[in-house]
């Protein structure tokens, strides 16, 4: 995909996401706004833990925006494109779900100045927990819909029909990297990266952990018990 064909897709994202938001935002003005709906949350997790599978649900329910930064926008505001000035107009979403931001505990630190600035704050950090050879085994048969970020799993989650986004009936992918040798590397920088995020966030109190390994309804059952103050 060349550079001009890649920036066309990636404005088509932001305009998905920016029709996401509108269609939350009148969701929100007709409900009266419950301390769950206010959510401000981070979903900290390796590939293949089941961010994209938890993600949607915690929107819908929610009434939040789902900014999936590392997947779609982080390089394109970090360049300050005309791209990066429309991926900003998401990221300023009073209600979110984050995955994939903050990275680093600097990015952390970042991200709490200009939540006070806005006198808001994070509610929980949640962080999804899976041994790593059991998330190999999850992520060489993962299946995804680029445009959504939904995944699915040829095994665990398949496709209502054989690699075709349930939702749209698009065509899903297969990760050219969702490999044994590259996910090792990606699953060393990942933990070699966020424990220093996590810790940062265990001594503010707002972190929760939740064992992936259990099946998507379980997790979701835990996740509500976090974000309804359950937990």
């Amino acid at each position: 995909m060349g550079a001009s064909e890649e920036l066309e897709y990636l404005k088509s994202l932001v305009a998905q996401l920016n029709d996401k938001i509108g269609a939350l935002e009148a969701k929100a003005k007709n409900a009266a706004p419950t301390p769950a709906q206010q959510l401000r949350t981070i979903l900290i997790g390796p590939p293949g833990a089941g961010k994209g599978t938890q993600a949607p649900r915690i929107r819908e329910q929610f009434c939040v925006c789902h900014l999936a930064t590392g997947d779609m926008l982080r390089e394109q505001v970090t360049a300050k494109t005309a791209l990066g000035v429309e991926a900003k107009k998401i990221m300023d979403c009073r209600r979110f779900v984050l995955d994939g931001f903050p990275r680093t505990v600097p990015q952390a630190k970042k991200l709490d100045s200009m939540l006070e600035a806005r006198k808001e704050k994070l509610d929980s950090v949640v962080q999804l927990q899976i041994d790593d050879q059991l998330l190999i085994s999850r992520i060489t048969g993962r299946l995804i819909h680029p445009a959504s970020g939904r995944s699915y799993h040829k095994e665990f989650h398949p496709p209502k029909k054989p690699m075709t986004d349930d939702i749209t009936g698009e065509p899903l992918i297969q990760r050219s990297d969702d490999n044994v040798e590259t996910l090792k590397k990606r699953l060393g920088s990942f933990h070699s990266m966020t424990g220093p995020v996590v810790d940062y966030y265990r001594v503010k109190g707002l972190w929760h952990g939740i064992d992936a390994a259990q099946s998507p309804s379980v997790v979701w059952d835990n996740l509500r018990k976090v974000f309804t103050g359950k937990q």
